[in-house]
């Protein structure tokens, strides 16, 4: 069996969004069976809709590996449980690997179903913010992607420093790290710095129709 980097890459990450979303179902007090769940639909969410839209089939059907991941992170967190749980940072951690891994592994994918770069974008934004998005649901909580946390940005701005380095001619083996590294690199930056996008609120809405209505009454 020819293990590539993507592979390696892929493997990381599942696991990675594996115990992320098991630690939040942990905090929610999820069963051992829903946790489990709540890991893998995380997992192998994003990648499970990439393929889809690709016209492909579901990665993890192929490969028994993503569902032993899970199991393993399930594992993990049962053996770590007082430091995994009780500690915040742990959880972006985790999180923040697997969004940068997945990224990385959408655009190759993309890239290699023949589709252009562009598209490749889309779709590592998508393999790596769906998981978050379906654990999120699965919890009851307000998914990242929707909220000021720079998350989907990280994986779009991971999507453009590959075309960089793509337009560059960088090594092909070195690109997927330096992009992955730049997910990771963002969202760390933007935690640290506080760093989030505009919150469109009911107020904004509202000066924008008074500024608007003051403005007709004028002419």
């Amino acid at each position: 069996m020819n293990i590539t980097l993507i592979d390696v890459l892929e493997f990381v990450g599942t696991y990675a969004f594996a115990i992320s979303g098991i630690r939040l179902a942990a905090g929610k007090k999820f069963d051992w069976f829903g946790a489990y769940i709540v890991g893998f639909v995380t997992a192998v969410g994003g990648g499970t809709i990439r393929d889809m839209m690709l016209n492909l089939p579901p990665f993890w059907m192929e490969n028994s590996i993503y569902m032993i991941e899970t199991f393993v992170a399930f594992i993990t967190v049962l053996l770590f449980s007082k430091y995994l749980i009780s500690q915040d940072s742990t959880l972006f951690l985790f999180d923040t690997i697997g969004l940068a891994l997945f990224t990385v592994v959408g655009i190759q994918k993309t890239l290699e179903a023949g589709y252009p770069l562009w598209v490749g974008i889309v779709m590592g934004s998508i393999t790596g913010a769906a998981g978050g998005v379906i654990r999120d649901v699965f919890i009851n909580e307000v998914p990242l992607i929707f909220r000021k946390d720079i998350y989907a940005m990280a994986c779009i701005f991971g999507g453009v420093v590959y075309a960089g380095c793509h337009w560059l001619n960088i090594d092909e083996q070195l690109t997927p790290l330096i992009a992955g590294g730049s997910v990771f690199f963002l969202r760390y930056f933007a935690d640290a710095k506080h760093i989030s996008l505009p919150i469109l609120n009911d107020s904004m809405i509202q000066d924008k129709n008074e500024e608007t209505t003051s403005n007709s009454d004028t002419l």
